[in-house]
């Protein structure tokens, strides 16, 4: 089954190469590419994608706008965030906005691949110095979202390997070789963690881990 993906960026050459980079893999295809999000309902409705690639900066409205907009309408598109930016409000404001995942476009073609593959499987795919920045954000910001306790949360020693992975940041196809395990065989553990932990992404996931001594 092909996953179907429909492109958001304002930069022709972006596009164009996105567009190929996604039609030359055999799982996937692109439905359709899109210069702005002035009439994302419309062209989401059109294209039918399971996971849009969305840039930030684009002329009119913009893609955090847009994806309020999207996971409203189309609750079950997932959307990966793709930019050049990489500062700390953006990040957070596009995860709060409801994106599944968010990389740099200078990230290479293979990791966006996969990071297209991890969201529509339910994962919430994170550029590792992404994910460094989403918990300085915490950290500045002093936020607190999980009081420390002394919840036993028995996970097993896979589990807690697989957990620190991610702290450090590394997504499912990294986990898998470092984990020397199938790439299924993480989806399931990743599972499995988010439901002891009580969470439902790799953001919480990550969160609750630092807070708890999880990590440690």
């Amino acid at each position: 089954m092909e996953i179907k993906v429909a492109i958001f960026e304002d930069n022709k050459l972006i596009r164009d190469a996105l567009q190929t980079i996604i039609n030359s893999h055999p799982d996937f295809s692109c439905t359709g590419t899109f210069a702005n999000v002035n009439q994302v309902e419309a062209d989401v409705a059109f294209s039918r994608p399971d996971v849009v690639m969305m840039d930030i900066e684009m002329p009119g409205r913009n893609g955090i706008e847009a994806t309020k907009i999207i996971r409203s309408a189309f609750p079950n598109v997932k959307i990966l965030i793709q930019t050049v930016f990489n500062d700390n409000d953006k990040i957070f404001n596009a995860l709060c906005a409801g994106a599944s995942g968010y990389i740099l476009k200078s990230d290479a073609p293979e990791k966006q691949m996969q990071a297209l593959e991890e969201v529509y499987y339910g994962g919430a795919s994170m550029s590792s110095s992404i994910a460094h920045k989403v918990m300085q954000f915490f950290v500045r910001q002093n936020i607190i979202l999980v009081e420390p306790n002394d919840e036993e949360y028995n996970l097993s020693g896979r589990e807690k390997e697989i957990l620190l992975l991610m702290v450090d940041g590394h997504n499912y196809r990294k986990i898998a070789d470092l984990a020397f395990i199938s790439y299924e065989t993480v989806r399931t553990h990743i599972k499995h963690i988010y439901k002891k932990l009580h969470v439902a992404s790799r953001a919480e996931a990550i969160l609750k881990a630092k807070q708890q001594g999880l990590s440690n």
